[in-house]
């Protein structure tokens, strides 16, 4: 049923109706309850907005005994107490749309554009407040327990406008360093990519075919509405992107998200109305068998497609998720002639695939046993040759991974940390970076002592064995156990040397990022002040050729939360640098919005900071990006833009 038909104008339009009623004082209560109990419906909501629409349905329950006693009390309402009540409608309709999206939208679009979603939530408990404010109560024959119930309600949503969003400051770094070095390939970035899978539930089949058919109707929607503006394809490239790298690393071959089927062979494109047996497509790829095998489960999927599968580590059937009891693969013949008749028949021609490279993986089974005993070795020769062998073992793929920690690789590598030799140190380290992709081996590196022995390293090793520490101290801190570790065993005053140093770029992201994670933990803050983090944040920001402005606010956002941190990032000298940056027409969108950010921070706790920005003559480009700047940026200034009202 619809939602309250009201006088014409957009869903989302705040304007109030005209007085002219459309359908009866009952039709109008009935469609209300409707509305909000088909919003209720709504139970499972993705990760990223469940605390808000907990907080959303909560507030809906409490309206539902008011719509309840006006539809048994039946009274008749006059033209202010339908006005109020066409509001809440209004305000009940943008609430379901909005929990549709987060039940059932794309994870990814709802993880990137957090912050867009959360002014929906505000411009929601807004339209609530509007209505339910000065409702005519004694003219509802409303009962003083249902009337204290609702004003409690809306005191509660006068003060969730106000509130300032905490954002999922991890998520955030993770999404903006994945997006930046989208074009590298880096241990520690595919662990980034693993951590925002598991955060986003973006693992199984059943997940990534989900949120896959999501973004195809988003990208629909959006072509529908007349998309095509600039933001809006760098926004659907950007989850595009994502879904893809997703899907890589867990072994699912599918790639065709913009148009069309899912790896559909580009014979079928001549004839999109055939209709495709199901049988016949590979539960993964979704695309038509060339080699159907059966697995232990009793599942058919093409053979490249369950060969990649289980060669990520994977031990269950992708389908059903049952654990295999082997990993043989049979060949499907039967199923294999049906498709061959099908095809001949509707002269649909079969996807011919390259041959495989040969397989050499039995030999690197057998290799790292003794590779694990080389490193062991009394013999310098046989230790440099068996870790640089490990090395590239460690990256190639996750069994690799598995097979050199259950051979006892790990407490091998560490013993090498500490040995004289420049090159082996080099590769050593790089190996544990490689190694601690997995969580399980984040743990044993740890409790094995190689945290001291990294840091030693990112100290006095050479330039590429110190960036690869640093992407080392990276991943490891992913777990929060060990970020405590390596910020008190001094980890942080090196990756903030190197961050300051003369070094490459690639080892002040790694830095950067390493820092960022670390000060995630409160007790992190203060010692990477200490550690002297805000000049070298600062000498960042002044070497345009890094480009690292972003990062480097990003850290100050951080610090700016923890009081001591903000004494020393509180100046003057600072807010006019954040000034600078926010009237620059060739400052990026994203480093405005970041600069708004740490301004924002600092100056609904030190309100004179915000007074000296804005004797630079702020109000005018906080204005415009009001209008015109990112999502996220947007409703920065528009907090700013309150604040300084009430100055």
């Amino acid at each position: 049923m619809p939602p309250p038909t009201l006088p014409p104008s957009s869903p989302d339009d705040p304007a109030e109706p005209s007085m002219g009623r459309e359908m009866d004082d009952e039709d109008l209560v009935e469609e209300l309850l409707v509305t909000v109990n088909s919003a209720r419906a709504f139970a499972e909501f993705r990760r990223t907005q469940r605390k808000e629409c907990a907080n959303l349905l909560r507030w809906l329950q409490l309206v539902l005994p008011l719509l309840e006693e006006l539809r048994d009390a039946a009274p008749r309402l006059t033209d202010d107490a339908y006005r109020r009540l066409a509001l809440l409608g209004r305000a009940l309709a943008a609430a379901r749309r909005l929990l549709r999206s987060c039940h059932d939208g794309s994870k990814i679009y709802l993880a990137l554009e957090s912050e867009t979603v959360l002014a929906k939530f505000r411009d929601v408990y807004e339209k609530m407040h509007s209505a339910l404010d000065g409702m005519p109560y004694a003219e509802l024959a409303i009962s003083d327990e249902v009337k204290e119930q609702v004003e409690l309600m809306n005191a509660q949503l006068t003060r969730c406008k106000k509130r300032t969003d905490t954002q999922d400051m991890e998520l955030s770094m993770d999404l903006m360093v994945i997006l930046q070095n989208k074009e590298e390939e880096r241990n520690a970035d595919r662990a980034i990519l693993e951590r925002l899978a598991k955060k986003l539930e973006l693992q199984t089949l059943a997940e990534l075919r989900a949120e896959t058919m999501a973004i195809k109707k988003l990208i629909n929607d959006r072509n529908n509405n007349g998309g095509g503006q600039h933001a809006v394809e760098d926004s659907t490239r950007q989850m595009v992107d994502l879904l893809n790298r997703f899907k890589e690393i867990a072994g699912v071959d599918e790639k065709d998200v913009l148009g069309g089927d899912v790896s559909m062979p580009k014979s079928l494109d001549k004839c999109p109305s055939l209709m495709i047996p199901n049988d016949f497509l590979c539960p993964i790829t979704l695309g038509i068998m060339t080699d159907p095998v059966i697995v232990a489960s009793g599942q058919t999927y093409e053979r490249r497609s369950i060969q990649k599968w289980l060669d990520s580590g994977e031990r269950t059937c992708p389908k059903s998720r049952q654990p295999l009891a082997h990993l043989s693969l049979a060949p499907n013949y039967a199923l294999k002639n049906l498709i061959l008749q099908w095809c001949d028949k509707h002269m649909v021609e079969l996807q011919k695939r390259e041959p495989e490279p040969a397989a050499e993986t039995e030999e690197h089974k057998e290799d790292i046993p003794s590779l694990v005993e080389g490193m062991s070795s009394i013999h310098p020769d046989v230790q440099r040759k068996a870790v640089k062998k490990i090395r590239r073992l460690s990256k190639e793929c996750p069994e690799n991974r598995t097979l050199i920690a259950d051979n006892g690789g790990i407490p091998a590598l560490i013993g090498l940390l500490a040995g004289p030799d420049k090159k082996v140190q080099e590769n050593t380290v790089t190996s544990l970076l490689n190694l601690s992709i997995d969580d399980k081996n984040k743990v044993l590196i740890a409790r094995g002592g190689g945290i001291p022995l990294v840091i030693e390293i990112l100290q006095n090793g050479t330039p590429e064995a110190q960036e690869n520490s640093a992407a080392t101290l990276f991943s490891l801190s992913m777990l929060d156990e060990n970020k405590a570790a390596i910020g008190s065993l001094g980890g942080l005053a090196p990756l903030v040397e190197l961050l300051r140093s003369s070094g490459t770029a690639r080892g002040k992201k790694d830095a950067a990022t390493a820092i960022f994670n670390l000060v995630l933990s409160p007790q992190n803050k203060a010692r990477a002040t200490q550690a002297g983090i805000v000049p070298a944040l600062l000498k960042v920001m002044d070497d345009k050729g890094l480009g690292m402005v972003d990062e480097a606010l990003s850290i100050f956002l951080l610090l700016s939360s923890h009081a001591t941190c903000r004494a020393e990032i509180g100046t003057t000298a600072f807010v006019e640098k954040l000034v600078r940056l926010i009237k620059d027409g060739n400052s990026t969108p994203k480093n405005k919005e970041c600069a708004l950010s740490v301004l924002l921070e600092l100056g609904t706790n030190n309100r004179a900071l915000l007074v000296h920005g804005l004797r630079f003559g702020l109000h005018e480009d906080l204005s415009k990006i009001a209008k015109n700047g990112t999502s996220r940026a947007q409703r920065k200034a528009n907090l700013l833009i309150q604040l300084a009202r009430k100055l």
